[in-house]
């Protein structure tokens, strides 16, 4: 009896065809990230004042998604 999910079949793929997300990624060439420093862009805001105002609003729009 089925469920509507997807049910593993036990060899890394899904039924009815479908890729595991670690396929799709090797599929991609998408590797694991080694390091989080490899991720930073110290360019990407202008001053510190442009990363606060970011920063701030960021903060504001979780607040206000809470609920």
């Amino acid at each position: 009896m089925s469920t509507g999910a997807q049910r593993f079949d036990g060899s890394r793929r899904f039924s009815h065809g479908r890729e595991s997300l670690d396929e799709q990624a090797r599929r991609r060439g998408i590797v694991p990230i080694r390091d989080v420093a490899d991720m930073a862009d110290l360019g990407i805001f202008e001053s510190d004042t442009e990363l606060s105002a970011f920063l701030s609003h960021v903060d504001a729009e979780r607040h206000a998604n809470l609920a």
